[in-house]
């Protein structure tokens, strides 16, 4: 198979599971976001502390990344990177690439959050407010696709793909994180389906980019 072959298929897998996602987010604005919203503010799910735990790392790891790619660039001055290190260089531009994706389209979209948190923002439980506004920007329209589920996918999707040892591991520590954006009411269920799917978009294209067999 020529290079041009492979990205023409994975452009067709790309497609294929983008419109999958349209599908998935449709179905969860209409029937599932709201009503899970509500279960999770009426039940007081957003007070318990390990969710909240549980939404610190994605952030952090994108502070850290600046580091370790910086690290990892003095280190190639002694030698090839061993197979671990190129897979923790490409993760890390994987997760920078796919949050930058993710503010655009916030801007694109601009779905209000499920419940209000900061600076009074409209919000479904805090003020009524449901809906996208396509192109009005602002934190207050932030929500959708959620950018800490495309940073846990942009990372950890990049390892999946890559190194498939690490794969129950990844699943273990991603799968938490995914749904405690929904039990704090950070993110509408459909918020973390497109985020995750922009996350694992980019790890699988940056992955062929970087020229890592995949497994």
């Amino acid at each position: 198979m020529t290079t041009n072959e492979e990205y023409r298929n994975l452009l067709r897998r790309s497609l294929i599971v983008t419109g999958s996602c349209i599908l998935a987010v449709v179905i969860c604005y209409f029937w599932v976001d709201r009503s899970v919203a509500f279960f999770v503010y009426d039940h007081h799910i957003n007070k318990i502390e390990v969710f909240r735990w549980l939404t610190y790392p994605p952030p952090e790891v994108q502070n850290w990344s600046a580091l370790v790619l910086t690290i990892l660039i003095v280190r190639r001055a002694w030698g090839p990177f061993l197979r671990w290190q190129k897979v923790l260089l490409v993760a890390c531009i994987s997760l920078i690439v796919a949050d930058t994706f993710r503010i655009s389209l916030g801007d694109v979209f601009g779905r209000y959050w499920p419940q209000t948190w900061t600076h009074d923002n409209p919000s479904l439980i805090g003020t009524g407010a449901y809906g996208f506004h396509p192109f009005q920007r602002g934190d207050d329209v932030g929500s959708f696709p959620s950018g800490h589920a495309c940073r846990i996918l942009g990372f950890a999707g990049v390892w999946v793909i890559a190194m498939p040892g690490t794969r129950v591991v990844a699943l273990v520590l991603s799968v938490p994180m995914l749904v405690s954006l929904v039990a704090m009411n950070y993110h509408f269920v459909s918020d973390v389906i497109a985020g995750s799917v922009l996350g694992a978009l980019i790890a699988m294209y940056t992955v062929h980019l970087a020229r890592l067999k995949m497994a």
